[in-house]
């Protein structure tokens, strides 16, 4: 058996989803994939080089929820049986997501009905969490709330994991398996979702600023995680000279006796080591006036020398 799919995504997931879809024998009848920012999308092109009709659409519903009619108009007369939203970003309305007559199935980075919300990554480590997976969900009208159809768990969040090496390294795979299966069993007939247990429920909101903000009076291993949970966007900052300092490759080390948290201990090639609260922060990147660059570059440059303060964000 096959299905006819609309698939909804963006790489690098996405684009081995798609692979996976096309071996198994399914007839993918679209693929939606973001606009170019910068550089070329990979999904985008990995369907033109398959022949296969492709959508670059960032938004499908208004500002006040209802879909846009344009959204529509290209979705209509697809055909699809079953919509795959694989590393999806933007919200889609009811009129598509329940439109096949097996509705939709959705990736999310974390084991449902823990950590719902754009940013599951990067709470589960900004939140200290150990182990985490995935889940393969039927989207409703909540965020991340519907009925779960594969959930794949086992992957360790280790003390360096940060999120670009949570996702890429574990639950990226994990979820490509995930969602190949998921479609799997509805083509087979053999799913079976199952409603989430809302007693164990928790939604957090996205990593902004204010939540990548680093307080200096907060123990080491909160700053770390914290600086781990927001590598690499949006990247946790302190204050030099009075601007926002954006920190990335850390490694949490020993404490440093009698050190004020925030003071620098060296300025070295292997980055700069900064005292907290029960610990001492090394950071190989910083991001400051600039670009992201070495930190010790951005030391040398901007004279950024052992005994200055850096202060809470």
């Amino acid at each position: 058996m096959s299905l006819r799919i609309a698939l909804f995504g963006q790489a690098p997931l996405a684009v081995d989803v798609l692979d996976g879809l096309v071996e198994a024998g399914h007839e993918v009848v679209a693929v939606y994939a973001p606009p170019d920012s910068g550089r070329p999308d990979a999904l985008a092109e990995r369907a033109e080089a398959l022949g296969l009709r492709l959508f670059r659409r960032r938004y499908f519903r208004r500002k006040d929820g209802g879909p846009i009619r344009a959204a529509l108009d290209d979705y209509e007369g697809l055909g699809a049986e079953l919509n795959v939203l694989a590393s999806m970003t933007s919200f889609l309305p009811r009129e598509i997501t329940d439109a096949p007559v097996h509705k939709s199935v959705c990736y999310h980075p974390s084991l449902l009905p823990r950590f719902r919300g754009g940013n599951a990554l990067q709470w589960q480590i900004i939140e200290g969490e150990r182990e985490t997976g995935v889940t393969v969900f039927v989207p409703d009208e909540g965020a991340d709330t519907g009925p779960v159809v594969v959930q794949k768990g086992g992957a360790t969040i280790d003390a360096d994991d940060t999120t670009g090496s949570l996702f890429f390294k574990k639950l990226y795979p994990l979820g490509v398996e995930a969602v190949l299966e998921a479609v799997a069993q509805v083509d087979a007939g053999a799913d079976v979702p199952k409603a989430q247990d809302e007693s164990r429920a928790s939604h957090q909101g996205l990593v902004d600023d204010a939540v990548a903000a680093i307080d200096l009076t907060s123990p080491a291993e909160v700053i770390d995680r914290r600086v781990r949970g927001c590598d690499p966007q949006p990247g946790a900052w302190l204050r030099f000279r009075g601007e926002p300092l954006r920190l990335y490759d850390a490694v949490l080390e020993p404490a440093s006796a009698g050190s004020k948290p925030g003071a620098v201990l060296e300025v070295s090639d292997g980055g700069l080591r900064i005292a907290l609260r029960g610990g001492v922060l090394r950071v190989g990147r910083v991001r400051g006036d600039a670009g992201k660059e070495k930190a010790t570059e951005f030391a040398r440059r901007c004279g950024l020398a052992v005994g200055e303060d850096l202060g809470s964000a």
